[in-house]
């Protein structure tokens, strides 16, 4: 068992939580049961290392089978070790070292996508991560993230995306003007998400959602400039009916996505 939380190994399973060695290394850290058992089931091939602590491994049974499946080794860890490493309180018995896996915006494309969100100055990783989970509930073919967006593989936005980037492909440090021109040239109809455009409702009701679409979304604070929705088809806000001043980013982009998918679906 690991029970030296000082070690270099366990310094630099810690040292994953910083950008800085996240690129160096390619590897990114990975938290709690429900990440690790997404990476089990979808990617096991990206699982470098997992660390668990002996109690929460009997605590899941059925995550530790799927270790046995995949052929992943589990190494046993105290609970300070594992405070240690993890860049969250509460990492729930469960720590994973993962090779990072972007995938290329020629390849998305290239697969004929019908719904694909681009993440465009997002720089909160919650709101990242979200708009992940919630563009795979959608049913989306892919998430592309600009150079300028967070960094996918910050544990928060791996957190926030419960499992999901393991679930559908992810391309980053994108460049918009690329992007936008690719997906036109894809056949795919460009709708922004903004405060200043048109109701949803009437993109809805002009049956303009069913199209193979890309939605962009914008920063949090500042949204998306004049020059990027010059670019974009059509931009579209999400009405707010009450009385609430405005609507979380990630909540915005969900309803956006699924409007596109229930209309793709009908």
């Amino acid at each position: 068992m690991l029970d030296n939380p000082r070690s270099p190994r366990v310094r630099a399973v810690a040292k994953l939580a910083k950008r800085d060695a996240r690129l160096e290394s390619g590897l990114f850290l990975l938290e709690g049961p429900q990440a690790v058992s997404e990476a089990l089931t979808f990617r096991p091939e990206l699982v470098v290392e997992l660390f668990a602590t002996p109690t929460a491994l009997d605590r899941y049974a059925d995550l530790a089978q799927k270790a046995v499946d995949a052929q992943v080794e589990v190494e046993f860890v105290s609970e300070e070790v594992l405070e240690a490493m993890a860049d969250t309180v509460t990492p729930q018995g469960f720590v994973a070292v993962c090779h990072q896996f972007p995938t290329s915006v020629k390849k998305i494309f290239n697969a004929e996508p019908k719904l694909v969100a681009i993440l465009e100055e997002v720089r909160d990783p919650g709101n990242a991560g979200t708009i992940i989970r919630a563009a795979d509930a959608a049913g989306a073919d892919a998430v592309i993230l600009t150079g300028r967006s967070v960094d996918l593989y910050n544990p928060k936005v791996i957190r926030s995306s419960t499992g999901s980037i393991f679930h559908l492909p992810v391309a980053i440090a994108a460049d918009l003007s690329d992007v936008l021109d690719r997906a036109r040239s894809a056949g795919l109809q460009l709708f922004a998400a903004d405060i200043k455009g048109s109701d949803l409702l009437t993109a809805r009701n002009e049956g303009l959602l069913a199209a193979p679409t890309v939605w962009l979304f914008g920063n949090e604070a500042r949204g998306l400039t004049d020059e990027d929705l010059a670019r974009v088809d059509r931009s579209v806000s999400v009405p707010i009916y009450g009385e609430a001043e405005s609507m979380n980013l990630a909540t915005a982009a969900s309803v956006c996505l699924y409007e596109s998918a229930f209309a793709q679906r009908a």
